[in-house]
């Protein structure tokens, strides 16, 4: 594959002057995805607008393939219709958002200080990188209209309807990407949508998970002071007492505690995200990407226990007052560990592949 030419009128690193705009107007985006924007009118429209910047920017990048596409209008025209359905009518809970618009349902979640769901808007962001990244896929096959896709959007407003009576806007929120997908499948066919699956899979890390974390962090959470307790027994900290999620020291003075707020276990969702998105990236055999997914789990255990640990060697050493500043500045440690490992485990999957076997020099007489 011949790498593109770079246009004349590019910046450095291949960014092209009208994307500047869009650039500034996705740092604006998330500038104002703060939580001390809450409850202001304008932070949603302004993502909003960054998100159909990006589509934009996405299809000046692929001009060729944009070319290819059959059907833009079609699927536009439809898929600027489900937009609308759940912006009027796809939230009917109004307990903790007076919104009718489901966007501003998620949006509200993705915000809040309460939870830890602010992965969920870079996710659409993520996935029309990937779609860059496999534009050349997606239009190698023969595209056109595939009436069956009908059947699959008919299912996912089915759907719908049944979240909206039943106010689970979670379900919603699966119907909606579900019910997207649909609609490429509808106007560029099964081709595409084998084609695409990847990046729209991505879309369910936008799904908030909400209370349904605390009965996965919880079993975590008690895993990590276990493990951190026999370490610290082997001669780290010997009078190392723990009392369910807490580790203290012999005076009771002084608390570790294993949090749900701990980067490693909240952010786990963030963390299978990566390794998802390097495994498909990286290897095509089923095996070695799943390999990568379920590699999250542990890697997020390892690295609270690393922190911790070296939290308690600290405080050991120099004093509390030295533990508490690791505690509370040095939480990137857990997500230094767990990317050197997630590299580690790819370097060994690529050793994995067994070499070809060599082609004879010459045929047996």
């Amino acid at each position: 594959m011949h790498p593109e030419p770079t246009p004349k009128n590019s910046l450095p690193y291949g960014v092209r002057p009208h994307e500047i705009a869009g650039l500034i107007l996705l740092g604006a985006a998330f500038y104002f995805s703060d939580e001390k924007f809450r409850g202001s009118p304008w932070p949603l429209p302004l993502f909003g607008a960054a998100v159909l910047a990006g589509v934009a920017m996405l299809a000046a990048r692929c001009v060729d393939e944009w070319r290819q596409l059959p059907n833009k209008f079609y699927f536009f025209s439809l898929a600027g219709a489900w937009v609308a359905l759940f912006a009027f009518l796809g939230n009917s809970t109004f307990g903790y958002r007076d919104s009718a618009s489901l966007f501003a349902w998620m949006f509200d979640i993705y915000t809040s200080p309460l939870t830890d769901e602010g992965h969920g808007l870079m996710m659409p962001f993520v996935v029309l990188a990937l779609f860059w990244w496999k534009r050349r896929e997606l239009v190698a096959r023969p595209l056109a209209l595939w009436w069956p896709g009908i059947l699959l959007v008919a299912g996912a407003l089915l759907f719908h309807l049944v979240a909206y009576v039943i106010q689970q806007p979670r379900l919603s929120v699966i119907t909606f990407f579900i019910g997207l997908y649909s609609l490429t499948g509808l106007a560029w066919g099964k081709n595409w949508l084998k084609a695409s699956f990847f990046p729209f899979f991505l879309l369910v890390f936008c799904i908030p998970i909400g209370e349904l974390a605390s009965h996965l962090t919880l079993p975590l959470r008690l895993l990590v002071s276990r493990i951190v307790e026999i370490v610290a027994h082997l001669g780290l900290a010997p009078d190392l007492i723990r009392d369910g999620t807490q580790l203290f020291d012999s005076q009771r003075t002084f608390a570790y505690e294993v949090a749900a707020a701990c980067s490693g276990i909240r952010s786990l969702v963030a963390l299978l995200a990566l390794t998802t998105i390097y495994g498909f990236i990286a290897f095509k055999a089923p095996w070695k990407r799943a390999v990568m997914m379920l590699s999250a789990l542990p890697l997020a255990v390892l690295g609270n226990v690393v922190r911790l640990c070296f939290t308690i060697g600290v405080a050991e050493m120099f004093g509390q007052d030295a533990g508490k500043a690791v505690e509370t500045k040095f939480g990137f440690i857990t997500f230094l560990v767990a990317f050197g490992c997630v590299f580690l485990i790819a370097r060994w999957l690529e050793k994995s592949e067994l070499p070809a076997p060599a082609a004879n020099s010459a045929d047996p007489v």
